[in-house]
């Protein structure tokens, strides 16, 4: 990670619907990119490793490949966290599923491949685990990547609307594009600042959440995000001290990369 409620019908237990007020399925505590820095991440592999640590809800990036396909990928170019080269929207998935997303973190990790978001909702649907999205368009597709992401996580849990995944992204015009797609889908703006109009944003975006850097939180901050009916998050949380500051403050959901230190509680 670097509103006014909706006019969807209501269904049984909130389904169909989404913005402030409505009921919160997920976990307080989320596993950053599968398991932070112990797994290669956005894999398989580090849910895998994030489960082993207690986890149920996890956080990752989601971008589309040149043929429309919904993989995950934080950076906007294949080289850090793979053996691919370039933007990685660039390529089609084709090319793309047969990169090394492993060996770049430890031997241990060589010939895991990229994680498409179908194989993701398998793995979470089959261990009753809960999914973040975060949509992490390549620059200039934001809407396309919004509509698309939301297209294919409400076809991939309309079995499952239970588990049904949270939606995030520092892109409003993502989000927007995700709510005009698939608006009973929980979407949460995330902010980095607190840059003029995000309360009026997250309103016409009819968010359940506000998903902030850590250290903006405070008491005043948390009464404001309460008041307007919006759940509050924090990414990435990494350190004891800011990890007892947030739960005093009652924050509802906290990303750490840090699986091997903080046991998930409720």
């Amino acid at each position: 990670m670097s509103g006014a409620a909706s006019s969807t019908p209501p269904g049984p237990s909130g389904v169909g619907r989404t913005g402030p007020g409505l009921p919160w399925p997920y976990p307080r505590w989320i596993a950053h990119r599968g398991a932070g820095k112990l797994a290669p991440e956005n894999t398989l592999a580090a849910f895998r490793v994030g489960a082993s640590h207690g986890y149920r809800m996890f956080e990752c990036d989601a971008k589309l490949s040149a043929d429309g396909v919904v993989f995950l990928l934080h950076d906007d170019t294949l080289d850090r966290t793979s053996s691919g080269h370039g933007v990685g929207g660039d390529h089609a998935w084709s090319a793309l599923s047969q990169l090394d997303a492993g060996r770049w973190h430890s031997r241990g990790f060589a010939g895991e491949p990229l994680a498409t978001l179908e194989g993701v909702s398998r793995y979470c649907q089959a261990n009753a685990c809960w999914l973040n999205i975060e949509i992490k368009p390549t620059p200039g597709l934001e809407a396309q990547t919004g509509r698309t992401v939301a297209a294919a996580a409400q076809r991939l849990w309309r079995s499952h609307p239970n588990q049904r995944p949270l939606l995030t992204s520092f892109r409003p015009e993502a989000l927007q594009a995700a709510m005009a797609t698939a608006p009973e889908l929980p979407r949460g703006l995330l902010l980095d600042t607190l840059w003029n109009g995000w309360m009026e944003m997250a309103r016409s975006l009819e968010c359940a959440a506000v998903v902030c850097n850590h250290a903006l939180w405070d008491a005043g901050l948390v009464a404001t995000a309460r008041a307007n009916g919006l759940r509050t998050l924090a990414y990435t949380v990494n350190d004891d001290w800011a990890v007892q500051r947030l739960l005093h403050l009652g924050l509802d959901g906290i990303i750490t990369d840090r699986v091997d230190l903080f046991a998930p509680g409720p």
